[in-house]
C-alpha cells in the first residue's frame, strides 16, 4: 500500500496543474514553469485545486511508481509556488567563491581557480562576511536540478574529516576524527 502516493495535493493559490494526453504534466506558477512525462502506468486527475493520482494495479512497480511521481509534482507545486534554496558553506583558510553573472569562481587550494558554469534557472549570490566563512547561495524552482548543482559543488572539495576543510551544507554535521595520539 502506497502511503504517499495516495495523498492528494492542494493546489495554492496562483498555480495551475495541466495534464495532455501524452502524459506531460506541466505546473505553472509565480516563479516559473517546469514539465515532466509520467508513466503510462499512472493517471492524474486534477479536480478544483486538488491534484490526485491513480494506479491501474497493486503490482510492486505500480506502488513504486505511485509514490514516486506523487512526490515528484508535489517538488514541483512548491517549487513553482515557493522556490527552493541551497546554502554552502567554504570552509578552509584561502577559500573564495565569486559570483559573475552564471558562473561561480572558487578558490579552493587547488593550482587553479574553478570555473563552474551554472543552468540559467539558477539564481546564484555569493557572501563573505569579515570573520565567517564564505557562502555560496543558491535559489531555483526545480528541486532536482538545484540538488544535483549543488552536489557538484560539493563534489569539487569534499569536507575532509580531521579539520573539516571543505564545501559543506550550512549546517550540516561532519563527523570527525580524532587524528594521531600523541606519543605513549
Amino acid at each position: 500500500m502506497s502511503r504517499i502516493g495516495k495523498l492528494p495535493i492542494a493546489l495554492p493559490n496562483g498555480v495551475e496543474v495541466a495534464v495532455s494526453n501524452n502524459n506531460i504534466v506541466t505546473v505553472k506558477g509565480p516563479k516559473g514553469e517546469l514539465k515532466r512525462t509520467i508513466d503510462p502506468a499512472i493517471t492524474v486527475k486534477v479536480d478544483a485545486g486538488i491534484v490526485t493520482l491513480s494506479r491501474p494495479t497493486e503490482q510492486k512497480r505500480h506502488k513504486a511508481l505511485h509514490g514516486l511521481y506523487r512526490s515528484l509534482i508535489n517538488n514541483m507545486i512548491t517549487g513553482v509556488s515557493a522556490g527552493y534554496k541551497s546554502e554552502q558553506e567554504l570552509v578552509g583558510v584561502g577559500y573564495r567563491a565569486l559570483a559573475k553573472g552564471q558562473q561561480l569562481e572558487l578558490t579552493l587550494g587547488y593550482s587553479h581557480n574553478i570555473v563552474f558554469e551554472l543552468p540559467t534557472e539558477i539564481k546564484l549570490t555569493t557572501t563573505a562576511e569579515k570573520g565567517q566563512n564564505p557562502k555560496i547561495i543558491m535559489e531555483c524552482s526545480d528541486n532536482e536540478l538545484l540538488g544535483l548543482v549543488s552536489a557538484k559543488i560539493r563534489s569539487l572539495r569534499k569536507p575532509e574529516p580531521y579539520k573539516g576543510k571543505g564545501i559543506k551544507y550550512t549546517g550540516e554535521i561532519l563527523r570527525r576524527k580524532a587524528g594521531k595520539s600523541a606519543g605513549k
